[in-house]
């Protein structure tokens, strides 16, 4: 008789734990665990650089322009974004990738940048290139001034950073006073990321004919933060700034392989990015 007051006692606590078990997991929120959670975005961007020493070399010239300013080249709010077969034309991120943790995830994606520099200013230049002023280019001091005859210099289909970033996300849903985070959830997010450069250079150099085909020309690395909001669990918006360094040191610029050139800069990076998060 005891074996089996003991065996029911046993089917009650094991029946008992179950429907616990159940129960917490029905009422235990989507959005409280991120481990093995997918996630991709899409988004626009804004970038602002250091100016930056660009040396061009090739069979007859080596010189370097100093403190080249550039600017990005936006779109504004445009239907590119999301036509797929423009999608490319826009400043614009890419990303996916994957969470490891409740906290951290792991990403690859694509900045598509656009860097373009100034024209009609005047810069510092060192070394020495053939018929020199026959572009309207010297002035006083050792300086040029920069025109479309002497030198276009842009990375505009474009400055890509193709790169994986290794991220932190904290749910501050309660600073906000917000209790069902299934609804709407607001996290914190910060990031860093490396990768490489893969730029299409649109170049004009000494009346050279361009390259201008993609072309691995350096490596990049990145910190990030951000604030992201999900709706309903699966659809998010989310506002970034990055800022990083860049630095390469093999850009094609015309059709000759002896021809190149190389700079380093640093980036400042605005994003807003529309997104969905889900499990497979």
């Amino acid at each position: 008789m005891k074996y089996l007051l003991y065996y029911a006692f046993l089917i009650i606590l094991f029946t008992n734990s179950t429907i616990a078990q159940e129960i917490t997991e029905i009422h235990t929120k989507y959005t409280t665990h991120n481990k093995g959670k997918f996630f991709i975005s899409w988004g626009g961007n804004r970038e602002t650089y250091s100016m930056s020493d660009i040396t061009f070399r090739g069979k007859d010239y080596n010189f370097t322009l100093e403190n080249v300013q550039a600017q990005d080249k936006p779109k504004g709010w445009h239907v590119d974004y999301i036509n797929p077969a423009k999608m490319t034309i826009p400043q614009t991120n890419f990303r996916m990738g994957y969470f490891i943790s409740d906290h951290f995830s792991v990403a690859v994606g694509v900045d598509h940048m656009k860097y373009v520099m100034l024209q009609d200013k005047a810069v510092t230049i060192n070394g020495y290139y053939p018929n020199p002023g026959s572009y309207d280019e010297l002035l006083a001091n050792n300086q040029v001034l920069l025109t479309e005859e002497f030198l276009k210099y842009e990375h505009t289909d474009g400055l890509n950073y193709v790169n994986t970033e290794f991220s932190r996300h904290d749910d501050i849903s309660s600073l906000f006073k917000i209790n069902n985070t299934d609804k709407i959830q607001v996290n914190l997010t910060e990031g860093v990321g490396f990768g490489l450069l893969y730029p299409k250079t649109n170049t004009t150099l000494l009346g050279k004919d361009r390259h201008d085909d993609f072309h691995v020309s350096g490596f990049g690395t990145s910190l990030k933060a951000g604030l992201n909001v999900t709706f309903f669990k699966h659809f998010y918006i989310q506002g970034e700034l990055k800022g990083g360094y860049i630095n390469m040191q093999d850009i094609r610029t015309t059709q000759s392989t002896e021809d190149s050139a190389s700079q380093d800069f640093f980036f400042f990076q605005r994003i807003i990015a529309v997104g969905g998060i889900f499990r497979i």
